[in-house]
Formats: C-alpha cells, sequence, structure tokens
C-alpha cells in the first residue's frame, strides 16, 4: 500500500479536481485498491510502483484538467515512520495544533540549519529526512511557516497534512 498526497487541489474554491476522476486516474495507471481521503487529494493504493504511479498521475492531471500538481508519495512502511517520528507527540501537544509536510526530496543538513526557528513564533518545527513536524498553536492559516518558505529554503516540494488527516490516511494504509 502507498498513499499519493496531492498539494493544493480542492482549496479556497481553486484547482477543483474531483475525486472519483483522481480516483480514475490512478487506477487507470495500474493502480489496485484505489480509494480517497476528503477533498484535499489523499489517495491510498495498491501499486508495486508507487513513484511511477505518482508521476503519471500528476501528468494526466495536467493533460485532463490543466493543473500542475506535486504528488509526494509515500509506502506503508516509509508513512508509519513519519507518523513514529513526530516529535511533538512525545512532549504531549494537543494534536489539533500538529501538522505534517511531506518533502518529495530530503533536504541537506546545511539546508536544514538554513531554517529561521523564530520565523514565526510560537509555532516550531522539527526536520527530519523527509518530514518536517509542525506545532502550529495559532493554526495552520496564522503561520509564517508555509509551503512556500520550505520549498524555498529546502529546495524540494512539500505538502502539509494535519495530524487528523494523517492518523486517518494511517488506518486506511493499514498502519495506524
Amino acid at each position: 500500500m502507498a498513499v499519493a498526497l496531492l498539494r493544493g487541489i480542492n482549496v479556497g474554491g481553486k484547482n477543483l479536481l474531483p475525486m472519483q476522476a483522481l480516483a480514475e486516474i490512478f487506477a487507470g495507471a495500474g493502480c489496485r485498491e484505489v480509494r480517497t481521503y476528503i477533498q484535499s487529494g489523499n489517495v491510498v493504493f495498491r501499486s508495486d510502483r508507487p513513484e511511477e504511479v505518482a508521476k503519471a498521475a500528476s501528468g494526466e492531471i495536467a493533460a485532463r484538467f490543466g493543473l500542475k500538481v506535486p504528488v509526494v508519495v509515500r509506502t506503508a512502511e516509509e508513512f508509519r515512520g513519519a507518523m513514529e517520528g513526530n516529535p511533538f507527540l512525545a512532549r504531549g501537544l494537543d494534536a489539533d495544533w500538529l501538522h505534517v509536510m511531506f518533502l518529495a526530496e530530503a533536504p541537506t543538513a546545511e539546508m536544514v540549519a538554513g531554517l529561521d526557528a523564530a520565523r514565526s513564533v510560537p509555532d516550531e518545527f522539527v526536520a527530519r529526512g523527509r518530514e518536517v513536524y509542525l506545532h502550529l498553536p495559532n493554526g495552520a492559516a496564522r503561520t509564517k511557516l508555509t509551503n512556500a518558505y520550505f520549498d524555498a529554503r529546502l529546495k524540494t516540494v512539500g505538502t502539509q497534512r494535519n495530524w487528523k488527516t494523517v492518523k486517518a490516511l494511517a488506518e486506511m494504509l493499514g498502519v495506524g
């Protein structure tokens, strides 16, 4: 099992992409057991080549809907590791304010060191591997720790999910 996390679809009435069409795109790419979760671009599927499927799906979305949509993929085991790696859980922080940014590529240590920890106080982040864990006590809408900030500093593409969505996707993947 794997999950494809699409960035920036069906947000604020922009980049509209029906979930049924999204599921059909993944099924058409040879995936089995395709399921979507909520309207923000989460697709759980079975495939022996999830990265290739995601690339093909991104191309099909562009061709059919005219949308350039980054797609980040994690296998079930990678997703489990991302969940277990959340440093904010051990501190007992309110899960309502926890988010994970899933990155397409792991940044270098130098890139991570260049991030500004004081950029959006009291918000906090921890970058580990291909994930950035976020604690956003003032809410995701008010933070300066945005996709654009991390994309520019870490030279990759990321997409963020709140902890409730992360847990739901883990259940769908069978790792939650």
